[in-house]
């Protein structure tokens, strides 16, 4: 078992940045992959970014390539997203999730969810 916590998210105009953070306790290390999802208001979760355990592959959306940047620090059992060139489209509840295995782009594939952070951009 691993548990999961967000922290980071915040109100940011657009065109700003933050820096979500990941922590994960319990059975951690670098065994798990990780990736991080997005839950806008009467929207479906939907992918944003993720990274394998090593850290050496990294997936992201079209809509946040270039923008978004996922990361890791096996050493702490933390990753982050940095979210750059922010949008109010981006505003959402920011959540990530670890799997044991290869790092993938649908929620099906994650066995640990947080329980996510929330992100508002104003225009």
């Amino acid at each position: 078992q691993v548990q999961l916590v967000e922290s980071g998210g915040g109100l940011v105009q657009a065109g700003g940045s933050l820096r979500l953070s990941c922590a994960a306790s319990g059975r951690t290390g670098s065994t798990y992959a990780m990736g991080w999802f997005r839950q806008a208001p009467g929207k479906e979760r939907e992918f944003v970014a993720a990274i394998s355990r090593s850290g050496g592959v990294t997936y992201s959306a079209d809509s946040v390539k270039g923008r978004f940047t996922i990361s890791r620090a096996n050493a702490k059992n933390t990753v982050y997203l940095q979210m750059n060139s922010l949008k109010p489209e981006d505003t959402a509840v920011y959540y990530c999730a670890a799997v044991d295995g290869a790092a993938v782009g649908v929620e099906a594939g994650y066995d640990y969810w947080g329980q996510g952070t929330q992100v508002t951009v104003s225009s």
